[in-house]
């Protein structure tokens, strides 16, 4: 199977809501509870991976028998998490753009590791989102039009030292070539003046969080 887009569901905070993100000609590639979780809902994997030993064995036989095709790998003897294993099994179908859903939640350790996934996907010149109730969340290392997605605030942090030469259009706080080093808040709670915005910056790695409360 060929595809444009890959929409990754993995363990973290889900929502019936994301069900409406999948387009008809999307890949759709569950990790560990992911996968239960689209089953349980109606929705059939192309391809789930995992340990998945956060679900019981008839859980785990009502995913073997509702995914098209399943990679197991053993809990204890794995180095990557779920994620990174649907993210890894992404990449063999060269998409050009990956849209991971629960991939943040309580485990904060997580979710930072699933940003720095967004940044492996950049590498490989993917583009890479990650959406959950409250955030979008987008990387840039150029240019990058920001739509309003019905998220209230939109916050720039540096995944660089240092990001430089940041300029920004359409936005209530304007800025004009810029720099924002780590541990700097001059980018938190932006907002649109429109329907859209452009970002652009001149050197470094950009996370640009569309947020709500």
């Amino acid at each position: 199977m060929t595809t444009k887009r890959i929409v990754i569901f993995t363990g973290g905070a889900l929502s019936p809501q994301f069900l409406k993100e999948i387009r008809q000609d999307d890949m759709v590639i569950a990790a560990d509870r992911g996968a239960l979780y689209l089953i349980e809902h109606g929705v059939k994997p192309h391809i789930a991976v995992g340990d998945f030993d956060s679900i019981t064995e008839q859980q785990w036989q009502m995913v073997r028998e509702n995914s098209e095709r399943m990679i197991t790998v053993d809990p204890i003897a794995k180095d990557w998490t779920d994620t990174e294993m649907a993210f890894e099994t992404a990449l063999d179908h060269e998409p050009t753009h990956i849209l991971m859903l629960g991939a943040t939640g309580t485990r904060l350790d997580h979710t930072l590791a699933n940003v720095h996934i967004m940044v492996r996907a950049m590498q490989h010149h993917i583009v890479c989102t990650i959406q959950d109730e409250h955030n979008y969340m987008m990387l840039t290392t150029s240019k990058l039009e920001v739509e309003d997605r019905g998220y209230e605030y939109i916050s720039l942090l540096p995944l660089t030292p240092e990001v430089t030469g940041i300029t920004l259009d359409g936005f209530l706080y304007p800025l004009d070539q810029a720099t924002i080093r780590m541990g700097q808040s001059l980018g938190i709670s932006n907002k649109l003046l429109g329907a859209s915005g452009t970002v652009s910056i001149d050197s470094g790695l950009l996370l640009i969080i569309q947020s709500k409360d």
